[in-house]
């Protein structure tokens, strides 16, 4: 789908495409084999679930740890060590305003997207006097098309629109954004699109906020 999307925008554009669960060991192994070297690698596979904390079971916190956390540990353990040898790179990890502001609805959440920024920052220590750099991406409430789909079926239960629904949101779950309003993904990605390039070459292990003002705090 994401293929098709970029090649109906961008006739011209070269566009491959590997169709992996990287969850899996097997899905691992087909994306390296047919993907042996890359020279920017966004790490944004994810998953989130509200699960009450004191209700949640070792299975909860294993999967968000190992969807979330260790699917990007193992690819750029694969992928890294080649950008060194070439002297050049980006690695990125898509972390979240909840590895800061921990959703009290979903713990594990925000415990996966904590070691993201971990991860990151330690990685970033092994790239030194190199042209590679490792950063995290911090956006706040996106419309992806999973949200959208969400605010959706919730306008219709509530029988109101969904730009009344996302107000609602912003006013009672999000009241400290100063965005009042779904970040894009367009706007994640214009992020994404500095860091992996050239220009922020004097960015490294850091933790680059697109939180639409969430976040308080000087840092």
């Amino acid at each position: 789908m994401a293929k098709r999307r970029i090649e109906n925008e961008i006739p011209d554009a070269r566009v491959y495409g590997v169709v992996a669960d990287l969850a899996t060991e097997e899905g691992y192994m087909q994306m390296t084999q047919q993907l042996p070297e890359v020279d920017i690698l966004v790490n944004n596979l994810g998953i989130f679930e509200p699960v009450p904390f004191f209700e949640s079971k070792d299975e909860d916190w294993l999967k968000l740890f190992s969807i979330n956390v260790l699917t990007g540990v193992r690819t750029t353990r694969f992928y890294m060590p080649k950008m060194l040898e070439k002297n050049w790179g980006r690695v990125i990890f898509i972390s979240s305003e909840s590895a800061i502001q921990i959703p009290t609805e979903m713990i594990h959440y925000g415990m996966s997207k904590t070691a993201q920024l971990s991860i990151a920052n330690g990685l970033a220590q092994l790239t030194k006097g190199t042209g590679v750099t490792v950063n995290s991406v911090l956006p706040g409430p996106t419309y992806s098309d999973g949200v959208e789909r969400f605010i959706g079926e919730l306008a219709q239960q509530r029988n109101s629109t969904t730009k009344e629904v996302e107000q609602q949101y912003f006013t009672e779950t999000r009241p400290l954004s100063l965005l009042q309003r779904f970040i894009s993904p367009e706007e994640v990605a214009a992020t994404v699109l500095y860091v992996s390039s050239e220009l922020a070459a004097a960015t490294n292990g850091a933790a680059i906020r697109v939180d639409g003002g969430i976040l308080k705090g000087i840092h």
